[in-house]
């Protein structure tokens, strides 16, 4: 009785893992929203060439470079390139990495991926409306609040304080 139970036991755990060496992205959003689509010609157009870099070719400003963060006004972060609301400025927080760094994001408005362009696995954040890269999300934030450091670029943000 004792060997079919173990048998069974070892079997269910096998079904029931989930192995991620075969997956190369994985995306979560909360909720549908409607999605912003333009060509390349489009972005580029619109965009600044280093919002450009950011946004639509995942690049990564400078550390320290970003206008954004000595910021300590009341408002919201949208994104540079759709105007979504993706981080509020109660969740901003001086990190010393050198990028605009918030404990939480805007319930639906940020979609995250795998992303294994180092060569390890990272949680990539990007608009959930224009797909627009943000940056990516670390379990080594404030340990008071969520525990999550969004670390994100200044390129792909846009200030706009609250009265």
């Amino acid at each position: 009785m004792y060997k079919k139970l173990l048998i069974f036991s070892i079997v269910a755990l096998f079904i029931s893992c989930k192995g991620n060496s075969q997956k190369t992205k994985e995306t979560t959003t909360k909720q549908d929203i409607a999605k912003v689509e333009k060509t390349d010609a489009q972005w580029k157009a619109q965009l600044t060439p280093l919002e450009y870099n950011v946004l639509r070719k995942a690049g990564t400003e400078r550390a320290f470079s970003s206008n954004l963060l000595e910021i300590k006004e009341k408002g919201i972060y949208s994104c540079a390139a759709c105007d979504t609301p993706l981080f509020k400025s109660e969740h901003k927080f001086k990190s010393g990495t050198g990028w605009p760094s918030f404990d939480r994001t805007i319930d639906g408005n940020v979609a995250f991926d795998v992303d294994y362009k180092i060569g390890t696995k990272r949680t990539e954040e990007h608009c959930a409306v224009c797909n627009g890269h943000l940056g990516h999300v670390f379990n080594d934030g404030p340990k008071n609040t969520t525990g999550e450091r969004h670390c994100i670029n200044g390129a792909a943000l846009k200030f706009t304080p609250t009265k």
